[in-house]
């Protein structure tokens, strides 16, 4: 199946129950209270089809992005006093539950996918919770003209102490096209430099290995696992089980190091080390331009390595709630971060993704081996999902909530007309807002990407 169609199906069933999800929320605390729900909505505008049961059409709609639940007077102006199933008529703290619901069920649903996933096979790369030691740095990187070198031990990175390599790349991807302090110690001695985070990603994902950070991800040499026909490595006379012990006299732990050595020496011929049993190798290899799978080329020698260290978790249940807590704990407060950053103007708008960013996303997860990379995505969104929608703007949940609140205080009902200008301008700052991000999406895509300098 062509990427482009992997990714948007999947991002049409995750956002799905996603939406799902969240209307659920609205929907059952309503019931319970005994609010009339007029239509449960998957999506938006026409009713492409559905069923009716009760009260409510449970429907489908043609615009996938989103979803809502219609409750009978839920408009003070289309309310008519007397009719007890009414919005309006149930006790202000009813409607603001009513308004939680929907992003506390989001929340639960991020809970339980993750508790169940630490339940079942949670596999862990060793070196996202060791030290920060950098494996390679290329010379004209951004981390290379800060002057950091490979063998470096990250001590400090941004406002975190001796940091793993997890909070390395999540403060970093915190402070794109920001300036970060970062201390290191090398040969005994603590080294400063100020570190430009410059997002070269040009509509991929940002990653550390941008910078010229390329992590240390095992102590050992690279193993070969493969040969790959009609490349050098094979000729050249390396063979399965060979270790790499250096190239051109340089320790790399990690293939993306490699990649990025020969990218550096464009093809010149190289000389590497190998230990086969107990003897030591050496070895002539002139790396060959190939693919890179994105319209690329890249230089490549040609062969597979063995997986690097990790390991399987698979918790009981008391530690799965443990760990699924924290994770999403540590995921809002990322979320949260990111917020405070954009209105403080520390973070550019433009690493906003909407539906085409969210697709490349869930496309990319879906093609990964294992249940890891989607199930984690899924509760992120399902966390963004949920707190986007506690921002208090009116038409989201949290609007609703913040005008009921003020309502309680002053102990009287808002003016209608007052609060209908507010939903006007709500609507059109959002809708303009949606714009922004949908056309920043179609501007980060490759083929718009290529066309910048």
């Amino acid at each position: 199946m062509p990427f482009a169609l992997t990714a948007f199906v999947s991002m049409l069933i995750v956002l799905g129950i996603m939406v799902l999800v969240h209307e659920f929320g609205h929907f059952i605390v309503a019931k319970l209270f005994g609010v009339r729900v007029e239509v449960f909505s998957i999506g938006f505008g026409k009713r492409i089809c559905g069923f009716r049961r009760g009260d409510t059409d449970y429907r489908i709609s043609l615009l996938p992005f989103g979803g809502y639940v219609k409750m009978t007077g839920e408009n003070p102006a289309e309310a008519t006093s007397g009719d007890p199933g009414e919005f309006t008529a149930h006790p202000r703290w009813q409607r603001v539950l009513i308004g939680f619901a929907g992003p506390v069920a989001n929340f639960v649903l991020a809970f339980v996918l993750m508790t169940g996933f630490y339940m079942m096979h949670n596999e862990v790369l060793d070196f996202l919770s060791a030290p920060a030691v950098i494996d390679f740095i290329p010379m004209n990187s951004p981390a290379g003209r800060a002057g950091l070198q490979t063998g470096d031990l990250i001590t400090r990175f941004d406002s975190q102490d001796n940091p793993t390599w997890e909070q390395v790349r999540i403060h970093a991807a915190l402070n794109l096209n920001q300036t970060v302090p970062v201390t290191v110690l090398r040969n005994g001695q603590k080294i400063s430099a100020d570190l430009d985070i410059v997002d070269t990603s040009r509509g991929e994902d940002f990653s550390v290995e941008k910078l010229g950070l390329f992590p240390r991800v095992q102590a050992t040499p690279i193993k070969v696992s493969d040969i790959e026909p009609g490349m050098p490595a094979g000729p050249a006379g390396m063979r399965a089980a060979d270790l790499i012990l250096s190239i051109d006299g340089l320790q790399l732990h990690s293939v993306q190091s490699v990649l990025s050595f020969l990218q550096q020496d464009a093809g010149k011929p190289l000389q590497i080390v190998v230990q086969r049993g107990s003897q030591i190798l050496h070895l002539t290899v002139t790396p060959a331009v190939s693919e890179n799978g994105g319209g690329g080329k890249l230089y490549r020698i040609g062969f597979e390595p063995d997986l690097p260290p990790f390991h399987v978790e698979q918790m009981p249940l008391p530690q799965a709630i443990q760990q699924s807590v924290s994770f999403n704990i540590h995921n809002s407060s990322l979320i949260v971060d990111v917020l405070r950053r954009m209105v403080t103007r520390r973070m550019a708008m433009e690493t906003l993704s909407g539906p085409v960013g969210i697709a490349r996303q869930t496309g990319l997860a879906v093609t990964m081996p294992g249940w890891q990379p989607i199930i984690q995505l899924m509760s992120i969104i399902s966390l963004n999902l949920g707190i986007f929608n506690l921002l208090p703007i009116p038409i989201l949940d949290g609007g609703l909530i913040l005008l009921l609140a003020i309502e309680g205080l002053i102990r009287r009902d808002i003016n209608q007309e007052f609060k209908e200008r507010i939903y006007q301008v709500a609507f059109v700052v959002l809708i303009l807002f949606a714009v922004f991000v949908m056309f920043n999406d179609v501007a980060k895509l490759p083929i718009f990407s290529k066309l910048r300098p």
